[in-house]
């Protein structure tokens, strides 16, 4: 009975997802007779009707939303018992799935997963690249074991713990024997051309805040979506952008300018679901970020 109710929800779940028998009974290789003869047996053992097929798109009706929700967190609850029984804890296999935001696979990532490779080569790394708020999302969904991105607001149901101070300043190519750079005061920035990371980003945003808040529009000549790209156009050109400086710090050609007054800090945070399974690799790597930011002297949250 608990395979077949196990079976139930998952099938509920797939047509409330797609909306449609045909799409989810695709999705789950069976046939729709099937599907909706198993959805009908699960309405008739609750005793209410979950589904509303009266509409050309199949919806939940309002008991079928209140029951989908608890399927949802009973099916994230059990994936995490089992990934608890086949926890290991000598370290010699595991697995982790972490979720970044863009700007840390420039000076963060690499290093986090060489160091995870020298101390527990038997740890499988999965990276996710993505928004922060799709990071949350996925935490909750259980689909991340941990995050890192920039402290709250956050969505209800994350844990974030703080973990470094990320500043970030005006940059330019290195040129051969530049003296250190004086502070530029920030009204300057109007007479100058900047290559920028697009909207997509959240470093964006921050920047654009700092601009707006001191009446300062430079020209944007260009936009890009990969630091790796921004930090080629900035060290061949004349343009300037913005980086935090612990990407400078690995990258001899650029050179940080310190604006005055500074652009705002940022506190770089682990994110993690409240309350969730930690697994032994999850906590390997927790003590591993926390060591490598006090080696790469990072500055300490505020």
């Amino acid at each position: 009975m608990a395979t077949l109710e196990l079976r139930h929800l998952r099938y509920l779940l797939a047509v409330a997802e797609n909306g449609n028998f045909t799409r989810a009974a695709e999705e789950l290789h069976i046939s729709q007779p099937t599907l909706s003869q198993q959805i009908k047996q699960l309405e008739r053992t609750l005793g209410v009707q979950l589904l509303d097929r009266t509409g050309r798109t199949v919806r939940l009706t309002d008991a079928g939303a209140a029951y989908t929700d608890h399927a949802r967190r009973a099916l994230r609850d059990l994936a995490a018992a089992e990934r608890a029984i086949h926890d290991v804890h000598d370290l010699s296999r595991g697995h982790l799935r972490l979720g970044i935001t863009p700007t840390f696979t420039a000076y963060l990532v690499g290093p986090l997963a060489a160091e995870l490779h020298t101390r527990h080569a038997g740890i499988d790394l999965t990276v996710t690249e993505t928004t922060q708020d799709r990071i949350e999302a996925a935490l909750l969904a259980d689909d991340l074991d941990l995050g890192i991105a920039f402290t709250g607001p956050h969505l209800p149901g994350i844990a974030a713990t703080p973990l470094f101070t990320e500043t970030l300043s005006l940059v330019t190519a290195t040129r051969h024997n530049q003296p250190p750079p004086e502070p530029l005061g920030v009204r300057a920035l109007k007479e100058a051309q900047l290559a920028l990371l697009s909207g997509d980003f959240a470093t964006r945003g921050h920047i654009d805040a700092y601009l707006t808040e001191h009446r300062v529009t430079p020209r944007i000549a260009v936009e890009a979506n990969s630091i790796q790209a921004l930090t080629e156009i900035v060290r061949r050109t004349a343009l300037a952008t913005v980086l935090p400086d612990a990407i400078t710090h690995d990258h001899p050609h650029l050179t940080p300018v310190p604006l005055d007054p500074p652009l705002p800090t940022r506190t770089v945070t682990l994110l993690q679901r409240e309350g969730a399974y930690r697994s032994a690799a999850g906590r390997a790597f927790t003590q591993l970020i926390h060591d490598l930011v006090r080696t790469r002297g990072y500055a300490p949250p505020r």
